[in-house]
């Protein structure tokens, strides 16, 4: 797997930018020994006391933590301080190949056996078992159990042949050659094209321009297998390597395990090379690149100022990085209500400063305009508020709710301190070993924060914009559709906008309600009736006016519950005249806030308490879903309430967002990728061409109408007795019954009228073979999916039938296209069912892969399938599968977000809540026969749907 450090998840998915921190790849110091407190500036900052570090002979670095969050798991790191970045000219790629062949036959683990081993222990692989590739480093991820001996000592086996025992086999590399080249497939697309383009810009030309981690596809095609082999020997050396164990285990049996087996790798010869660290030099002037694609659907500006790096190494370092976060978020806070006025400058737009590559920071803006003609005013918007944060400052109310809401943050994670995930923690260990960022323990930085946070002034603060802020090593990227490359403004004209952007600004005016969320208190209505649901540890309630609550106090979590209300109707209620308006209706309301307070000041009465809530209508129901602690469980329960009895709306903050969203789907219609347009094709396809199936256009929005939305919005929530609610976590039922009664209780409802029911409306995947054959794309990449559908008898069993067959299914996929043929990266297999509105199941069998593989791969693929039909799964496979399920579930059941997506489901579906309990049962029936009987009757291949995705034909 790749990590690009520098890309974002955009909003759209449609660009790749500099905007995520980039690690850095200095080596550490020994770390510092902590105290029991805050001392004085000039200090350095502490390492976390919990763990223990030491360093072999051979130079190998190692970090242990005792952590039993969860119990009887481990997360292990093997951590080495190279990637793409070192690679020589011949060898573009190969860091990455060889993060692959790690997985390709070892001295203790030949060929796939490693894979297999770790499968049949319940390890996933790709969902646990993973690795990944970046500019500086390389990291390999292995979580797994450590209840059992065996597997535990074995696992620090597969880490050290990882360090210095791969093979590397010539015939394993000429298999792995068709992998990762379907890998850089995956990859291409007007993101690549782009980036190929503005790269060697903004990064002036740096080594890290011409490093990209999947290297060259003439490499990875035609190397030659000494280059690896060359690769691994130099870079793969014991002082450029750290391990890091965190989890439930004898902190002296580990350090034991890794003194003896770590320490058997040789030390680095003598003449070894230096591990260069390379950098990226600075420029005077702005760097600006206008690149276009036929297949960029939006318009994306980023304007980046990059400045040196700087290192936290002392507690006045750590101290400036609490002034740089607050910073952060009340510069954030003031660009998102841009996005929740009237008339939004941009669809979406932040300011942030942060890593980058290298040796540099950056502070960045982006914006995301409406379209090509609105990107100097996008600019022009983001930028100024910049420069009113660099002019004016932020005012003392602003600087008040960001320190609430950073000491809320951190005051929450120093409760759940013995509760935190080691998947939680293992991150902080690696990012100090590879750059020695902070890795102070939550113990000292809650102390850190007590004493420091409220010292810091508010001048500080506002001095920082102007740091940020210069016309030196300044660049500018601007990705837009090709169709609108002459509305674009020119280089000169960016750099004036840049250069001129601050003009007749105002100070910012921090508009706040003096305002309780409810003017009146509920009127409550007791508990009528209890049940208890022992065997699960759930209590039900019967409200006087006839809502249902079912709650399972856990102490999963110290400062988390997380409620959920849910009730049958939904969308599918209105007439396809309503539809669009009831699709919106509570996005659209949402927009304006509830009772008092529009988005904006909502947001601002709420800052520093820790919740969510939020309503929703889906097709079938509506409700409420929510999160929050003991602490603030009133406030979230208030605010429910007011959701549901003062729904507030705001024509203009509507009209300003129907008019982006409008702009945005234009824009996808114009320029529409060619994944858009086969997504499209299948959902039209499956939902036979109902109207409420199909891709949404601009002149939807305009059937919308706010006043009928809000009675829509309205009628969903106007009976609780229609409800149930969810609530899980750290609950104390004593002291949620009279709130739930108060404000649960205190909704509107009526037990005595005929509770409404969902309308099903028919829609389902149509029976018989079909095909459907998508011409659109430039790159010369196919995809392929295959849905198999049909009626379903509903039961626990049915659906751990299903269960099973999608994941040996997916196995044998894997070993056969990827590991055989080499004709894909991941193929993926999905069974999904569903009760409500109809007994139905849906198997989906996914992959890409070059076009002239296609009727070749299909052809293998139902290979696989006629063969579980005729003999059944492997029992090894079956295997995996159970094993993989049991620890899955030892997982979820400590979990509050299982057990309340859990609970929602069962009864919701009228299922029973208790089900869960009887899971091992029902992988006991999973047998060689039960899923070739599966096999047959979900995969018989009378309703199959056959999507192929394929290159535009050239004329």
């Amino acid at each position: 797997m790749l990590r690009y450090v520098y890309l974002a998840g955009w909003l759209f998915s449609s660009s790749l930018l500099l905007a995520q921190p980039a690690p850095k790849t200095s080596a550490p110091k020994a770390p510092a020994k902590t105290t029991k407190g805050p001392v004085n500036l000039t200090a350095p900052i502490p390492f976390d006391p919990t763990v223990k570090v030491g360093k072999l002979s051979n130079g190998l670095t190692y970090f242990i933590r005792k952590n039993t969050e969860p119990k009887n798991r481990a997360e292990l790191r093997l951590v080495i301080r190279a990637g793409s970045v070192l690679e020589n000219a011949d060898q573009q790629g190969l860091a990455h190949f060889m993060e692959h062949m790690a997985f390709n036959g070892t001295k203790n683990f030949p060929k796939n056996e490693l894979v297999n081993f770790l499968q049949s222990s319940g390890v996933r692989f790709g969902a646990d078992l993973n690795a990944y590739t970046s500019f500086d480093e390389t990291v390999y991820q292995l979580p797994v159990p450590t209840d059992s001996v065996q597997l535990f000592e074995r696992s620090f086996q597969i880490l050290e042949d990882w360090a210095h025992n791969a093979l590397l086999d010539s015939v394993e590399i000429e298999k792995e050659r068709g992998v990762i080249l379907e890998e850089a497939r995956l990859g291409r697309g007007a993101p690549q094209r782009m980036r190929d383009k503005y790269f060697p810009l903004i990064l002036n030309n740096s080594r890290y321009a011409s490093r990209l981690p999947i290297g060259k596809d003439n490499i990875i095609s035609s190397f030659r297998p000494s280059l690896l082999r060359d690769f691994y020997r130099d870079w793969y050396r014991p002082d450029l390597m750290a391990v890091i164990a965190v989890g439930d285990f004898d902190e002296k049996q580990v350090e034991a395990m890794i003194r003896e087996k770590f320490g058997r790798i040789p030390k680095a010869a003598p003449n070894a090379k230096p591990r260069p660290e390379y950098g990226i030099e600075p420029h005077k002037d702005t760097k600006v690149v206008v690149v276009t694609d036929p297949e960029q659907p939006n318009t994306i500006v980023q304007v980046i100022y990059k400045r040196p790096e700087i290192k936290e190494r002392t507690i006045a370092d750590l101290r400036d990085g609490l002034q740089r976060s607050l910073f952060n978020a009340m510069l954030g806070n003031r660009i998102q209500e841009l996005t929740q006025k009237a008339n939004p400058p941009f669809v979406f737009g932040f300011s942030n400063y942060g890593g980058f590559l290298g040796n540099l920071d950056a502070f960045s803006s982006v914006t995301v305009p409406k379209d090509a003609a609105s990107v100097e005013v996008a600019i022009r918007a983001v930028l100024d508020e910049n420069d009113r944060a660099r002019r004016f400052g932020f005012t003392p109310t602003e600087l008040a709710r960001a320190k609430q809401e950073l000491r809320t943050g951190v005051e929450q994670a120093y409760r759940e301190r013995d509760k935190t995930r080691s998947s939680s923690l293992v991150g902080q260990y690696v990012q100090y070993y590879l750059e020695g960022s902070p890795a102070t323990g939550i113990d000292f930085y809650y102390q850190f924060v007590s004493k420091y946070l409220d010292g810091i002034q508010l001048s500080e603060v506002n001095k920082l914009a102007g740091t940020f802020i210069g016309n030196e090593n300044r660049a500018v990227v601007i990705m837009a559709p090709e169709k609108d490359k002459d509305k674009l403004p020119s280089v000169e004209q960016v750099i004036r906008v840049i250069d001129n952007a601050g003009k007749d600004l105002t100070a910012y005016v921090d508009q706040t309600v003096n305002k309780p969320l409810l003017a009146t208190s509920p009127t409550a209505k007791p508990v009528v009736g209890e049940k208890q649901v022992a065997p699960i540890g759930v209590t039900e309630w019967t409200l006087g006016n006839g809502a249902r609550v079912v709650l399972k106090p856990t102490d999963f979590k110290n400062d988390q519950i997380l409620f959920s209300g849910v009730s049958y109707g939904g969308t599918s209620l209105y007439n396809q005249t309503d539809y669009m308006t009831a699709r919106f209706a509570s996005t659209l309301i949402g927009q304006g806030g509830t009772g008092p307070f529009n988005q904006i000041q909502l947001g601002k009465y709420l800052a520093g308490k820790s919740l969510s809530v939020n309503p929703y209508i889906s097709e079938i129901n509506e409700g409420i879903s929510g999160s929050t602690t003991p602490k603030d469980l009133e406030t979230s329960l208030q605010l429910l309430y007011s959701y549901f009895t003062q729904p507030r709306k705001d024509a203009d903050v509507v009209q300003g967002f129907l008019s982006n969203q409008k702009s945005l789907l234009q824009n996808q219609i114009t320029t529409p990728t060619p994944q858009k347009v086969f997504q499209d094709t299948i959902s039209v396809t499956l939902g036979q061409n109902n109207p409420r199936r199909q891709p949404l256009a601009p002149a939807d929005l305009d059937q919308i109408n706010l006043n009928r939305a809000e009675q829509i919005y309205r009628e969903r929530f106007a009976n609780a007795a229609d409800f149930t609610f969810f609530f899980v976590g750290n609950i104390d039922p004593a002291r949620l019954k009279p709130l739930v009664e108060k404000y649960i209780g205190g909704l509107p409802g009526n037990a005595t009228t005929a509770k409404e029911n969902f309308r099903d409306l028919g829609i389902r995947i149509p029976a018989g073979k079909l095909g459907k054959t998508v011409y659109k794309g430039l790159e010369p990449r196919a995809t392929v999916q295959l849905v198999f559908s049909g009626d379903l008898s509903w039961s626990p069993e049915t659906t751990t039938q299903i269960d099973a067959l999608a994941e040996v299914l997916e196995i044998k996929l894997t070993e056969k296209l990827r590991e055989e043929e080499g004709g894909v990266y991941t193929p993926g297999v999905s069974g999904s069912y569903s009760k409500l509105p109809a007994q139905r199941y849906t198997f989906r069998i996914g992959f890409g892969c070059a076009p002239e593989n296609v009727e070749k791969l299909i052809g293998k693929t139902l290979d696989v399938i006629n063969e579980v039909k005729q003999k059944g799964a492997a029992p090894k496979d079956i295997d995996k599968f159970k094993a993989e399920s049991r620890r899955e579930t030892e997982i979820q059941l400590k979990d509050n977000n299982f057990w309340l997506g859990y609970l929602t489901n069962q009864y919701f579906n009228q299922d029973d809540p208790t089900e869960i309990l009887r899971e091992d049962e029902q992988l006991n029936r999973v047998t060689v026969e039960s899923t070739r009987a599966a096999a047959n009757q979900y995969l018989s291949g009378q309703n199959l749907i056959r999507f192929v995705l394929l290159p535009e034909r050239k004329q």
